[in-house]
């Protein structure tokens, strides 16, 4: 989870709703160069004082009393440090070109919080070159944001991003979504090894090659199925190919009509995905990541059904293009051609417990077969 750090500083008439929303959904740190609305924080939120060049000597001097994190401005170093031994210190550096970038780069070098807001600057470059410059730092890093889609620009910068980011919400709801933009990772799954029972070459079908703007692992691929409660993982072809390259940005995944996984717990007929659509990577641990999809190529081949069954005996379905060069992945991250699969083969595959519409888990009677 990324730091969420909301600027409560002249939100006027937003500014209760604004806080009561933050604290209900996690926020983790309240910016302000106001003492008396800091002091307002519940104690478990993080009260960050903000001291600028322009801030009054009194305000200054009880935001340090109050702040559990008092950031003080690169140009007052040494001039108010907290009050209380639990609280920490953090310098505030605005970058407008090299020469304040440079104090960035040395500042989040040393310093237990950096905040670090970019100035009217449309490439994202200078945060890369902090990033790169404090690769090893033990301090946290909080870039300040201008809306929620810069956040999550942001917070992939390098793939990596900073600790956390700043963002001054303007409307009742952003706090929300920046905690869950801030959800880093995806979740495991526990794969099951599925015993393959039949196969049936069954004639000429719609296959869906998914190519995505991510290089995937030999022992990656995609989770799909022809039923929304179990799934195959169809390799990536990153294994070698004859008469033809490796393509490690795809998966000739299914028939169009096959479930695949996303993010959050959903699923996504093959047929549905777009280019900017969003699909899990998952390796033969369990490992997931998101993928963005490039694109998806669809065409007429023949295809071949796969059933298998999982340990407690559910039942799993695919059914892909019926050639050699289409392979399913099995423990060990063993590679499995789709044309030599014989029942008694060990593959794995995903259990799902939810029945599905329009691909959230649902509670109702829904048969499939």
């Amino acid at each position: 989870m990324k730091l969420t750090w909301i600027d409560v500083r002249g939100l006027k008439d937003l500014t209760t709703p604004v806080i009561e929303e933050a604290v209900h959904v996690g926020i983790d740190g309240f910016v302000s160069d106001d003492p008396e609305l800091l002091a307002t924080i519940p104690p478990n939120k993080s009260k960050v004082g903000l001291v600028l060049p322009g801030t009054p000597q009194p305000a200054a001097a009880k935001l340090a009393e109050i702040a559990d994190i008092l950031v003080v401005d690169h140009t007052l170093a040494g001039k108010y440090e907290p009050a209380s031994p639990s609280a920490q210190k953090g310098v505030f550096v605005t970058v407008t070109g090299e020469e304040s970038l440079n104090v960035a780069c040395t500042v989040a070098s040393t310093a237990a919080w950096t905040l670090v807001e970019f100035q009217q600057d449309p490439s994202k470059i200078p945060l890369e070159i902090l990033l790169g410059a404090t690769d090893k730092a033990e301090g946290k890093l909080i870039t300040v944001v201008t809306d929620l889609e810069d956040a999550e620009i942001t917070l992939t910068v390098l793939e990596r991003g900073p600790e956390g980011v700043l963002l001054r919400p303007a409307a009742v709801g952003e706090a929300t979504t920046l905690t869950e933009i801030c959800q880093e990772g995806t979740e495991q799954l526990k794969l099951e090894e599925l015993r393959v029972t039949r196969l049936a070459h069954v004639g000429l079908g719609d296959r869906v090659c998914v190519d995505t703007c991510s290089h995937f692992k030999q022992n990656e691929g995609i989770l799909v199925g022809s039923h929304a409660t179990g799934m195959i993982l169809v390799s990536s072809e990153t294994h070698p190919l004859p008469y033809m390259p490796t393509r490690p940005f795809r998966v000739n995944a299914a028939a169009l009509h096959s479930y695949s996984l996303t993010p959050a717990n959903r699923t996504r007929y093959l047929a549905e995905l777009r280019s900017g659509s969003e699909l899990l990577a998952v390796d033969t641990e369990g490992n997931t990541r998101r993928v963005v999809v490039g694109r998806i190529k669809m065409e007429s081949r023949p295809m071949l059904l796969i059933e298998a069954e999982s340990p407690s005996g559910g039942k799993v379905n695919v059914i892909a293009q019926d050639d050699w060069h289409v392979r399913v992945l099995g423990p060990g991250g063993s590679v499995h051609n789709i044309t030599e699969l014989k029942p008694g083969d060990v593959i794995l595959g995903y259990a799902l417990t939810d029945q599905r519409h329009v691909g959230y888990p649902i509670r109702e009677f829904l048969h499939e077969q």
